[in-house]
């Protein structure tokens, strides 16, 4: 059973929390002396000068000031990459390849329950390894994919990360995540966006847990602007819900902070806990989503509508109208498009498309593309529906029909082009997790007929014989 933490509801607003009366100061962000005798800090997330409708800040009233910690070392970081550039085929120190080959991936193998052995003890952090990115954290401009696959709670320790943003997707298991604003409980079919600099720690009530990261460097998500749609649609502001202030009062213990830091890991130890927030107010909040409140927007009349249509959040690029990254969700919805051939149309784009399956199937794929696996189509790689397919959708009866009851599948889009992690290229399960590369993912489409005559204006697929 989950549990029955209270939210704060709305996407961007400045709230104000505590859990204990009167001990956010009045009409100023730091006084003399704080109630309680706390500490006064903000958190920024952006410039101080930025345009007051960017502006993203909140300020925190702790127990003790998170600048109370030893140094930080180095500790091991082989399954993040550092760096997307791609020098050479040959040379060995690189951490990615460039390939605009459609790629596609099995399902990461979900490790082992209830682990004996403190080696087979795989947290959220140690669980998470990179696929895909481009661009850099020190340069704040690009994005990065992870997926990851855990089997043990993070034990008096915390995680932040000074590159990005997380936009988090569970798919198999729920994350009890404690963050410094309070608790967030977010479960397969709902997303997690905890921003940069936020420190949070994992916890998993179902046992073992998979799922996928979006990353970026640069800006914050937002909601899409909606034009022409109106005042309504898409994702309600409203359904967006972020913690209320909950305490943690604990000293002499050893505490392990994690920090992801230009792609690396870095760890230090406190004597407390840093989840010792009494009160705090802003609006530089983590949130979750419930992907099932997303309000659909599909064609009534004929031709299938473009996947921007299907935008939860988006990171804009300076370009107007052109995202860093888009994240986009295909939820059950009715089709009923007259005269249409209604899967995906065949495309190359200049956007690069991850997609991933929460869960059932997804409406352009027959088989090969399951709950936890993933593909990637980058930029102007031509993909589309697969042989079976097609030939289903050219010849079926179009009746209106509710297009996969129990399916749920995702996509990050990006204007950026892609380097793959060599990890991600493996075929054998011996990545740093075990991803498995589909190295026959190609030949879904290579069964695909002539259908022209140049006498028929009728020729194409015949639906079978009943």
């Amino acid at each position: 059973m989950a549990p029955a933490y209270r939210y704060n509801s709305g996407f961007g607003n400045t709230f104000e929390s505590e859990a204990l009366p009167g001990a956010l100061p009045v009409g100023r962000n730091s006084p003399q002396k704080v109630a309680y005798g706390l500490y006064a800090e903000q958190l920024s997330g952006t410039a101080f000068t930025v345009p007051r409708h960017d502006q993203k800040r909140s300020w925190l009233y702790r127990i003790r000031p998170s600048v109370c910690h030893k140094p930080f070392t180095r500790i091991p970081s082989e399954k993040l990459v550092r760096s997307f550039s791609v020098v050479s085929d040959e040379d060995k120190a690189t951490e990615c390849a460039s390939t605009p080959n459609q790629l596609r991936w099995s399902p990461i193998p979900l490790p082992a329950a209830n682990p004996a052995a403190a080696t087979d003890r795989v947290d959220f952090v140690r669980g998470m390894h990179t696929v895909a990115g481009a661009g850099g954290a020190s340069s704040r401009s690009g994005i990065a994919i992870h997926v990851y696959a855990s089997n043990a709670d993070m034990v008096d320790t915390a995680f932040y990360n000074s590159d990005g943003d997380f936009l988090i997707v569970p798919q198999h298991g729920r994350l009890d995540i404690q963050t410094e604003f309070g608790f967030l409980d977010v479960a397969p079919g709902e997303i997690v966006v905890i921003q940069r600099g936020i420190r949070f720690s994992v916890k998993l009530p179902d046992g073992p847990s998979r799922g996928y990261i979006l990353e970026i460097y640069d800006r914050h998500f937002e909601l899409p602007d909606l034009g022409p749609i109106g005042a309504n649609g898409l994702a309600n502001p409203r359904d967006f819900l972020s913690p209320v202030a909950a305490y943690e009062d604990r000293d002499g213990i050893e505490y392990t902070i994690i920090n992801k830091f230009q792609s690396y890991l870095f760890a230090t130890t406190q004597s407390h806990s840093p989840f010792d927030i009494v009160a705090w107010h802003g609006n530089y909040v983590p949130y979750k989503y419930d992907l099932s409140r997303f309000n659909t927007i599909n064609t009534v009349s004929f031709d299938h509508p473009d996947p921007s249509i299907f935008t939860v959040l988006t990171a804009k690029s300076s370009v107007p109208g052109v995202a860093l990254a888009d994240f986009v969700i295909f939820p059950p919805r009715w089709m009923v498009g007259e005269n249409t051939f209604r899967p995906p149309y065949y495309h190359r784009n200049c956007m690069s498309e991850y997609m991933g399956l929460i869960s059932g199937g997804y409406d352009a794929k027959q088989g090969g593309f399951v709950p936890g696996g993933a593909s990637l189509h980058s930029m102007m790689t031509a993909h589309g529906p697969d042989r079976a397919t097609f030939d289903k959708a050219s010849t079926e009866t179009l009746a209106p029909i509710k297009l996969r009851p129990d399916g749920l599948a995702f996509m990050f889009e990006t204007n950026q082009m892609l380097s793959v992690a060599k990890s991600a290229l493996k075929s054998d399960r011996t990545g740093p997790v075990g991803e498995a590369l589909q190295e026959d993912y190609y030949l879904c489409w290579q069964g695909l007929g002539k259908y022209f005559d140049p006498n028929n204006i009728n020729a194409g697929p015949v639906a079978p014989k009943q």
